[in-house]
């Protein structure tokens, strides 16, 4: 059966996998408080249980690492907030492409705030890095560093190793982002130099309002929400039974297959070459996940495109969904140094774990339609 609608915009939220719509359904069946000592409490608490062991299965974790939260903004809060406080940070340092999560977090926190640079290509510029954390030594303060694994913009995927081994070995603190690298790339936490890794359910295909904060044995006492005591004192409030159960679910269905997503981006990215020869797509030159094109054609706005695409049933974004429903050119691409005429003409394709070829052939017959209809406009005027 032919879609009604084609779905593009995976890196926003994925489709709601069966596995994880199994898992929610059968646990909000289930009557009782997790912390209850009694039957019906103790089924709740195997039922999480069983959830964070699967999602540190996938987050390469241990178990007793994973502590559950109500998103990744949440994780990423606790994280930047919460460590800037326990570790005494004197000052935040993040790169200039990070998500309004961790930059809004960073502000929160009260502390200056060191904005990395990007480089052309995407890539957080180490060389600044490095200067950033000899500045942190020479004025004797703590610094925390929080930096994405994965651009959900550009899929470009920062030089974690390279980070790592700058920050790990010293008495700074490494908070990664890694909301768009689960299930895409191989995360191993327990052997990383991270502190504290945030990862998110909804966008591995469980249902949006759950999370998750790895911490390293030092971090346990970073908290933020102290409440009753829930989570080993790291996190208070009531646990989500069926959202922790449905993220498991997630986390533990077979990985995206990257090798056929990536397959997909390629075809989209060779056809628009071959519509557009003027087309500039954004950190081809260097890592990036192969589930996302963010691309650019000079002259024709994303807010038009995208109302044009969405009218022919392809839903498509201009990057971040979290800008209140915004359309313009992304802060991303601006430090990238990309020109604002041409960030403004930007639109993300991305795809997922139940992405078609078709899906893929329909953007393309979409996004020549609007091409072609640029161009007789351009001959008209």
């Amino acid at each position: 059966m032919a879609k009604e609608s084609i779905y593009l915009d995976h890196n926003a939220t994925a489709p709601l996998r069966p596995e994880a719509r199994a898992a929610l359904y059968a646990a909000l069946d289930l009557t009782g408080n997790p912390s209850s000592v009694h039957a019906h409490g103790r089924k709740l608490r195997d039922l999480i249980e069983t959830g964070r062991q699967q999602v540190a299965r996938l987050a390469g974790a241990e178990t007793r690492q994973v502590v559950f939260t109500g998103s990744a903004t949440e994780a990423l809060t606790q994280a930047v907030v919460g460590g800037a406080r326990t570790f005494s940070a004197g000052a935040v340092a993040i790169s200039a492409g990070e998500h309004a999560a961790v930059a809004k977090a960073a502000d929160a926190t009260g502390l200056p705030v060191w904005t990395i640079p990007l480089q052309a290509d995407g890539r957080i510029d180490l060389d600044q890095l490095r200067a950033a954390l000899q500045r942190a030594d020479d004025e004797g303060i703590t610094l925390l560093v929080a930096v994405h694994w994965v651009n959900n913009e550009t899929g470009v995927v920062q030089p974690i190793g390279p980070i790592s081994v700058l920050v790990g070995p010293t008495r700074h603190t490494l908070v990664i982002d890694a909301v768009q690298a689960l299930g895409k790339l191989d995360l191993d936490f327990a052997a990383s130099a991270a502190d504290m890794v945030a990862i998110s359910g909804h966008k591995i295909g469980a249902p949006a309002g759950i999370g998750a904060l790895l911490v390293k044995g030092h971090a346990d006492t970073v908290r933020l929400i102290p409440g009753g005591g829930q989570e080993q004192g790291r996190r208070g409030g009531t646990e989500s039974a069926p959202l922790i159960g449905a993220f498991g679910a997630a986390a533990a269905a077979e990985r995206m297959n990257m090798e056929s997503v990536s397959a997909l981006t390629r075809r989209v990215e060779d056809g628009l070459r071959a519509m557009a020869p003027d087309v500039v797509i954004f950190g081809e030159n260097t890592d990036r996940v192969g589930n996302v094109v963010n691309f650019a054609v000079p002259g024709i706005k994303n807010a038009t495109a995208m109302m044009s695409l969405d009218l022919a049933g392809l839903s498509v974004s201009a990057g971040s969904a979290c800008s209140s429903g915004k359309v313009g050119a992304s802060h991303v691409l601006l430090a990238m140094g990309v020109e604002r005429d041409l960030a403004d003409c930007a639109l993300r394709v991305s795809f997922g774990w139940n992405s078609l070829g078709e899906d893929a052939e329909a953007f393309l017959a979409g996004f020549e339609t609007i091409l072609a209809r640029h161009k007789r406009a351009g001959k008209a005027a």
